[in-house]
């Protein structure tokens, strides 16, 4: 599921929650887009599908003032109300919507999303309906700061991953260069720390991914480099050897890996524990 199609999800729940509180017939709602313009995706009790899509700009309509102020407002009824100007009346009209609440969805100062809800009379709606519809709006709020919170992390991880797959890649082209075995041996234990098994690829015993799939030094070594973005001869220059030797171990080991592409070969080595 997309992180948009997960935010919606948020949307259909309160929507939900939104009616049971409150006993209102109808509830909708979205998520902003690009240009603080307000996409209505989720639609609960409707009858049509009118309001579905319905793409509500700042400051227009009764969504737009919600969002342009990022505070509740209501309208008792919507095509008479001198407080809202009237784009989407058309649209309101074939739902047979008069009384209509808007509450923001507001995350860190920046308004997220709207939830609607609606009766199809005229009528006052109560303090306490509002209150109810806010507290929906509050749930969404939570759940989306714990979802932008986690996504961040996940993105710092990533990166992090990544600076950790470049020296994984610079240990493995400097290893073959240094003539004493003792410490060419530690720096190729250093680099099994790195690795996806804390075993190592390369160390004694026959638990680690060496088990599963094997592979020459070399072979680990050009993937290595592939994995950090080199070309063939970027990863030849490195390792100190030709190109066609870097393509001869890569066809090596992408057929030990069953993998028909170099990315393919990439993710294989490191579900193996080959590779960061």
């Amino acid at each position: 599921m997309t992180a948009d199609a997960s935010d919606a999800v948020e949307i259909r729940d309160a929507l939900l929650r939104l009616r049971r509180a409150t006993g209102l017939p109808v509830a909708f709602g979205g998520l902003l887009e690009a240009g603080q313009r307000m996409r209505i995706s989720e639609l609960d009790g409707t009858a049509t599908h009118a309001l579905r899509s319905l793409v509500v700009t700042s400051g227009t309509g009764l969504g737009g003032k919600t969002v342009a102020l990022a505070r509740p407002c209501v309208v008792t009824d919507y095509s008479a109300s001198r407080q809202i100007s009237h784009e989407y009346d058309a649209a309101v009209a074939v739902e047979g919507l008069r009384s209509v609440l808007a509450v923001p969805v507001v995350v860190r100062h920046r308004v997220r999303g709207v939830l609607y809800g609606a009766l199809r009379t005229a009528q006052p709606l109560g303090g306490r309906m509002l209150d109810a519809a806010v507290e929906a709006a509050r749930d969404v709020e939570r759940a989306l700061a714990v979802r932008d919170e986690a996504r961040a992390l996940a993105a710092e991880a990533g990166a992090g991953w990544e600076q950790v797959r470049e020296a994984h890649a610079a240990l493995r082209a400097l290893a073959p260069r240094i003539a004493d075995p003792g410490l060419r041996a530690e720096l190729l234990q250093a680099c099994a720390l790195l690795t996806a098994d804390a075993g190592g690829a390369e160390s004694a015993g026959g638990a680690g991914p060496s088990a599963r799939v094997r592979l020459a030094p070399r072979e680990v070594d050009v993937l290595a480099c592939v994995a950090a973005g080199a070309t063939n001869a970027v990863a030849a220059e490195r390792l100190g050897v030709t190109p066609e030797t870097v393509k001869g171990y890569l066809r090596s080991a992408m057929r030990k890996l069953r993998a028909r592409t170099r990315g393919e070969a990439v993710v294989a080595a490191r579900r193996a524990g080959w590779l960061p």
